[in-house]
């Protein structure tokens, strides 16, 4: 069973993580030639201030890390 992480900033409806999963489920299935209920999709929301880039915090206006 393919099993996908995505890490991604808070803020995302859930109607765009719904499109994510399933075009993502259909790209891993499509790939590995495998049944798309096998495809197994975790989303992790992150806060910006849980991120850095360049040792700034994410949510830092001086950081384009979106």
């Amino acid at each position: 069973m393919p099993t996908i992480t995505i890490q991604m900033f808070i803020g995302r409806t859930r109607d765009q993580k719904a499109r994510l999963a399933c075009a993502i489920t259909d790209a891993v299935a499509g790939t590995l030639g495998v049944d798309g209920d096998l495809v197994r999709i975790t989303i992790v929301e992150v806060a910006k201030d849980n991120v850095a880039r360049g040792g700034r915090l994410a949510d830092d206006p001086a950081t384009s890390a979106g």
